[in-house]
């Protein structure tokens, strides 16, 4: 068997011990996969009196991560430190000058400086790896850049952020507000003290800015995408969801459309037949449809320490064989198309508006609509209240989404309505 492939871990929290256990724990399983032992044999992170739940006697220690890339006696660089700027950026970016491999599970530092970093490893050819930096466990990298390689792939879409799908999730089942459901996450550890990159839709653009770049062929655009969050999304919403048949999921949408390609995230209701609905709890889902192989759908924990350090693993065990490809998986882009604007959108909704109960309220409504050129498929009025404040729902057919925010303006303007009109966007995924 060969000699061992050497590694310098640059950070040890969850993942970090995670990925350091693991290659302890099953060293002869990789070792027989990888045709090499691999080992961790210097580290870097903040605190070294902190627990971490495994033993680093006998390895040396960086205060500096960034030390780790000029570390002779490495072979590559394991980045699970976070974060797109600061010690995460030197550290990959002069390892990768210095022609030392590798592998991170930061998707903000790819989706924030991924074509820098992709032109830095093309020049000096090492490799940069990055399984882990989306979906947690579920090889969506691969399955991409590998397993699709023979498709034109149309579209790629998914849930992408844990913390949101448990939240949404916890709304339908119980029947609890946003804020309550929220504090419950954080309780728990599935949302951070500030969840605002988790339910903004920021950690979810950034996964999303990964697959579009690997799935299209095209440089990777975070600055391209349109974000919405679930912030606005009430139980009140995922009741009525349900009773026109739909889920509300998070989600992440990007697809090749003529003249460009659209890259999105935001909320979505989804047929309650549809596989992603029923993809619960703190579980993601990568949705990819190739010309050749239809649909697939990968699913399973997108977030932990085994399932973040069985995908390091795996990128490692590639290094070790020598398998390497090109970042964003061809050497030179095939798709220069300008990303096309959200107002290009075109697709079904869902409004609900908070109305006075009076005569005439419908028809002014509708006929905003009728004048933005949108036609109903279905609206839902319960019971009667004179002079009080009642929802009123409706579903409509496919339309712009220019048109479509220039009536919800025009219908937020109305005397009787009496808050912002919630819109969730319908797919058919």
């Amino acid at each position: 068997m060969s000699a061992a492939l050497k590694l310098g871990v640059a950070g040890l929290g969850t993942v970090g011990a995670g990925v350091v256990s693991l290659l302890r724990q099953n060293a002869a399983l990789i070792a027989a996969r990888a045709g090499r032992p691999i080992e961790v044999v210097a580290v870097s992170a903040r605190d070294r009196t902190r627990e971490r739940g495994v033993s680093l006697d006998g390895l040396r220690w960086h205060e500096d991560p960034v030390a780790l890339a000029a570390d002779n006696d490495l072979d590559a660089i394991v980045e699970v430190m976070g974060g797109s700027e600061g010690p995460a950026r030197a550290l990959v970016t002069q390892a990768l000058a210095a022609g030392k491999p590798v592998v991170t599970a930061n998707k903000a530092l790819l989706a924030t400086h991924g074509a820098e970093l992709a032109a830095l490893s093309a020049r000096t050819g090492a490799a940069l790896a990055f399984e882990a930096a989306v979906a947690g466990g579920i090889p969506a990298i691969k399955a991409l850049r590998e397993g699709l390689a023979g498709n034109e792939v149309r579209r790629v879409a998914g849930i992408l952020n844990g913390t949101c799908n448990y939240i949404l999730t916890e709304m339908r089942l119980k029947g609890l507000p946003f804020a309550e459901v929220l504090k419950v996450a954080q309780d728990l550890g599935y949302a951070e003290a500030d969840p605002s990159f988790d339910i903004d839709g920021v950690d979810a653009a950034h996964k999303l800015a990964i697959l579009a770049a690997l799935a299209f062929g095209r440089p990777v655009d975070l600055g391209a995408l349109h974000i919405e969050g679930i912030r606005h999304v009430s139980a009140l919403d995922i009741a009525l969801a349900g009773e026109l048949g739909y889920r509300i999921k998070l989600l992440g949408i990007a697809s090749r459309e003529a003249g460009g390609v659209t890259a999105r995230v935001h909320p979505c209701m989804v047929p309650l037949d549809s596989p992603i609905a029923a993809v619960d709890g703190v579980f993601n889902a990568v949705l990819a449809e190739g010309d050749a192989v239809g649909r697939v759908m990968l699913q399973g924990r997108g977030a932990g320490a085994g399932p973040t350090a069985s995908a390091v693993v795996a990128d490692l065990v590639d290094l070790a064989r020598g398998r390497h490809a090109p970042v964003w998986g061809t050497e030179a882009p095939l798709d220069l198309s300008p990303p096309l604007p959200m107002a290009r959108h075109r697709g079904a909704a869902y409004l609900r508006l908070m109305v006075l109960d009076q005569p005439g309220v419908i028809a002014d409504v509708t006929g905003i609509l009728r004048d933005h050129g949108i036609s109903l498929e279905s609206m839902l009025q319960r019971g009667r209240a004179p002079g009080e404040a009642v929802p009123v729902v409706m579903t409509t057919h496919e339309c712009d989404e220019a048109r479509m925010q220039h009536a919800l303006q025009a219908i937020a303007a109305l005397p009787a309505v009496l808050e912002k009109p919630a819109m969730i966007r319908i797919e058919s995924l």
